[in-house]
């Protein structure tokens, strides 16, 4: 069958590189030339094109004839002339349901998917661990191997990894959970639902609530934070709660270096040897691995273990007598957790450009880290739009009105890690905190420890 993708962004993508796998003919067209993309999406369109996908990019007006059926980017303008010949014609449109369909027929292992605003790719990676440790063979894809998780998914069908597994553990993000609607999932969990990404949802969090929401349509077992629970009890009336000290079905108590998990089967506790955020996360991997099936031995095991996981107040090591820490918290809960952990500290902090797909609340991230670090260095290199934008930087550092700070804003990531040894001494902490690592971890980390290598060498 003969395939049109209409547009070689985050939806059109996977769309194409599964109907390609499964031995259609397929054509991506869009009006970008691949130059213009991001130089990791070039690198994933270049491979769609070595493994059959035709590439028809730079084309601002493409035909549809011999093409039986489409798929539209949910981005394209009503008014573009290949919308046009869509409306006019009676080609198949292929919409995201058929295609989550399509995914769903490929996997033919039991899928657990985990959701939220906050701790998604945490409690995804703690999960993994406990199912690990309990000899399963995981399928895990999650933000740590590809920002985009769908495409991670698919890129996992075509290798084999789906045919290769015991159980598939997804983190699901908004955006995978829009195209990917139709999975059947075991068990779902939800971490909690926060005011971020309401540029994507015309500034409504009921409507960010309702995407969200979807999991639990997909899943036969439905797990959520206590936090959630006036929401959840409107659409489910069976789903199961987990909180740190809240009366629910799993109910974690935190000891000076232990956990403690309390639910209808019984209470143990295990060694536990993370700092504040990794708990609740524990907890709610936790109560997917015991609804499952897991041992309590060997969740014990694993969490006795754990060690946290890439980007999540990720050690990178000792820099010229600094320690350098990376840390991708971004929203104001997780990074007060972060600052607090340092406060005895002296901190030189740097940041990456906080929008990503979503616009955030810049003064609001100013006015957190005045309470804490007297040096902030801000880059306004947006990764997204891949365009230096200043004003992002210079919102965050106006909002810091310590006479004493010192406030530095650069055009990009490298630069800012390197100018942190100019405004540190050995002894200090070097800290950096944003959105991007968890946006595209493999090009941020690569573009810090670039500049940090700079900054160790100028500055020493």
């Amino acid at each position: 069958m003969n395939y049109l993708i209409v547009g070689a962004g985050n939806a059109g993508r996977p769309v194409a590189r599964l109907l390609n796998y499964k031995g259609h003919q397929v054509t991506v067209t869009d009006p970008k030339e691949i130059t213009d993309f991001k130089e990791d999406v070039q690198k994933i369109l270049l491979q769609m094109e070595k493994e059959g996908v035709i590439l028809d990019l730079g084309n601002k007006d493409p035909s549809l004839e011999g093409i039986e059926s489409v798929y539209k980017a949910p981005s394209l303008p009503e008014t573009a002339p290949i919308a046009v010949k869509i409306a006019d014609s009676d080609v198949h449109i292929i919409s995201n349901e058929e295609f989550a369909q399509m995914v769903d027929n490929e996997i033919p292992v039991d899928i657990l998917g985990i959701t939220g605003t906050m701790g998604k790719t945490t409690t995804t990676f703690i999960t993994t661990s406990l199912f690990k440790q309990a000899g399963y063979k995981v399928w895990s894809c999650s933000s740590l191997v590809n920002n985009l998780v769908s495409e991670a998914i698919i890129d996992g069908i075509v290798k084999g990894k789906a045919q290769d597994c015991d159980i598939a553990i997804f983190e699901l993000p908004h955006g995978t959970i829009g195209l990917l609607n139709k999975l059947s999932i075991k068990i779902a969990l939800l971490t909690n639902v926060a005011e971020d990404h309401l540029s994507e949802f015309g500034g409504s969090l009921e409507k960010y609530q309702e995407r969200k929401m979807i999991l639990q349509q997909m899943s036969e077992t439905f797990i959520s934070n206590n936090s959630c629970r006036e929401f959840i009890e409107k659409a489910r009336d069976d789903a199961l709660y987990y909180s740190l000290d809240d009366d629910c079905d799993f109910v974690g108590t935190v000891g000076e270096k232990s956990l403690s998990i309390k639910y209808d089967k019984g209470e143990f506790t295990t060694p536990f040897h993370m700092m504040s955020y990794f708990f609740e996360n524990s907890v709610g991997a936790s109560a997917l691995a015991l609804t499952y099936g897991v041992s309590e031995e060997d969740i014990i095991e694993a969490l006795t273990n754990f060690r946290g996981l890439p980007a999540h107040m990720e050690d990178v090591g000792n820099w010229n007598g600094r320690q350098v820490i990376l840390d991708s918290a971004f929203l104001y809960d997780g990074m007060k957790i972060t600052l607090e952990y340092f406060k005895d500290e002296n901190v030189v902090l740097f940041l990456d450009h906080f929008d990503t797909l979503s616009k955030r609340d810049k003064k609001e991230v100013g006015e957190l880290v005045n309470q804490y670090v007297d040096i902030v260095i801000a880059s306004g290199f947006n990764e997204v739009t891949q365009e230096v934008e200043m004003e992002a930087a210079y919102e965050i550092l106006d909002a810091i009105d310590n006479p004493n700070a010192t406030k530095v804003a650069v055009e990009n990531i490298t630069e800012a890690a390197a100018l942190t040894f100019k405004y540190s001494k050995p002894g200090d902490i070097i800290l950096h905190m944003g959105p991007l690592i968890a946006y595209d971890r493999l090009t941020t980390v690569e573009k810090i420890m670039k500049g940090l290598e700079i900054g160790s060498k100028k500055y020493d």
